[in-house]
């Protein structure tokens, strides 16, 4: 339907949605930034349903079923719910080529503003300024992390990247940044369209110890909050973006202290330091660039102790896997590199052959594995795992979402030796 698979420019959506008519109502959030936006729209999600709120919620990209990107009141929507949506859009397009992101985003937008809902939440899929979601304004920006990715599309640094992501602003609007060390660039966009600018360390803050941890805003305060349910050690800055974005909306929708609690203590979002208790331990991940590694490696270290770390990885060939992969290989005792159905991704002999030029140290001999999948390439992990093993899968959603296919694995692995 499109020549290529990423087109960054927004004429073409904004004029199919014109002929669509289509547009919200309801006071929509967009949230934007390099890692942390998917546990940022979970957690908006979860508190505002906890508030009372019906919300509707783009997600993306899905681990197993496309249906996972369109959420309503908190449930997965059928299949059969979008069709008539997808069937409008092609209607509408005519003469308009959609790339696969663009056409999908427009029908999913079209189910959600025909929703009875309070709120939307829209989750930007690369950059910003010329993604799909920017087609419809936000009266709530946020941007979480800003890292390097995608800079084939979006630049070589932080502030061409930040200044993509700050497309997303709106004059008038909240714009709330979680990310403690912003870009010059994206402070300056906002003075350019006005947008009323949210930051960390300035408009808001939080502090912490191993029991609890408090938030600051402009004008609210909660104290002797209990942690996420989300683990890993940036999900404290995601929450605090996620807070200062509600006292900036409280207008519009009020929030109690309660409902924050509650929300922020059942909170759910699969492969985001996704922890399976089992024998042995599962770690499901979807940290696929050098900043989301980083605290994964983290993470990881504050589990306590492993005889040995057994990793499934597969990821896309565009990322910076020699980063990946240095960054990690402290951690791992042996790797099981995987295939992945789509052309885009690295081949199993491709990471092998990269972690073997890189000259990666483990904590012990190395082992080095190839399979053709990710739920083949566990089964084998599994197979070489002792009871008291760690197995940690991450990488690609396509290598999280490949174990997750048949339902989340229970591990009960034979005790090896």
């Amino acid at each position: 339907m499109h020549p290529t698979e990423i087109d960054l420019s927004l004429e073409r959506v904004v004029e199919v949605r014109s002929r669509l008519g289509l547009d919200f109502r309801v006071p929509v959030f967009t949230v934007a930034g390099t890692n942390g936006k998917g546990s940022t729209c979970a957690m908006l999600e979860s508190i505002a349903l906890q508030a009372g709120y019906r919300v509707g919620h783009y997600a993306k990209p899905h681990l197993v079923r496309f249906e996972e990107r369109c959420r309503i009141d908190g449930r997965m929507v059928d299949a059969s719910e979008l069709l008539p949506h997808f069937e409008a859009v092609e209607a509408a397009r005519r003469e308009i080529t959609l790339s696969i992101f663009e056409f999908t985003t427009l029908a999913i937008a079209r189910c959600l503003s025909q929703a009875a809902v309070d709120l939307v939440i829209l989750e930007v899929g690369m950059g910003g300024r010329f993604d799909a979601v920017n087609a419809f304004d936000t009266d709530c920006a946020i941007i979480t992390s800003i890292d390097l990715d995608h800079m084939e599309f979006l630049g070589p640094d932080r502030e061409s990247i930040g200044r993509e992501k700050a497309g997303i602003l709106r004059a008038g609007r909240p714009a709330v940044v979680s990310d403690p060390a912003v870009p010059r660039s994206v402070v300056d966009e906002a003075a350019r369209v006005g947008a009323d600018l949210w930051l960390i360390g300035r408009d808001f803050h939080f502090t912490g110890d191993r029991q609890q941890w408090n938030w600051s805003g402009r004008e609210r305060r909660y104290n002797g909050l209990a942690y996420p349910a989300l683990r890993g050690a940036n999900q404290l800055l995601n929450a605090s973006g996620v807070l200062a974005a509600f006292e900036a909306m409280c207008a519009t929708l009020p929030i109690t202290a309660q409902a924050v609690r509650n929300g922020l203590a059942m909170v759910e979002l699969p492969g985001r330091f996704q922890i399976v208790a089992g024998q042995p331990t599962l770690v499901l991940d979807v940290a696929h660039n050098p900043h989301s590694v980083a605290a994964l490696a983290e993470n990881l270290d504050q589990m306590g102790f492993y005889p040995r770390t057994h990793a499934v990885f597969g990821a896309m060939r565009d990322k910076d896997l020699a980063a990946i992969l240095t960054r990690m290989a402290p951690l791992v005792d042996e790797w099981h590199f995987t295939d992945l159905p789509i052309a885009r991704a690295a081949k199993a002999d491709e990471l092998a052959a990269l972690h073997a030029s890189l000259g990666c140290q483990g904590p012990g001999p190395v082992g080095v594995h190839r399979h053709a999948g990710p739920s083949v390439a566990l089964a084998a992990a599994l197979s070489r795992a002792d009871p008291a093993d760690r197995i940690l899968v991450f990488g690609s959603f396509y290598t999280v979402g490949g174990v997750l296919k048949d339902g989340l694995p229970r591990l009960g692995a034979r005790h090896v030796g």
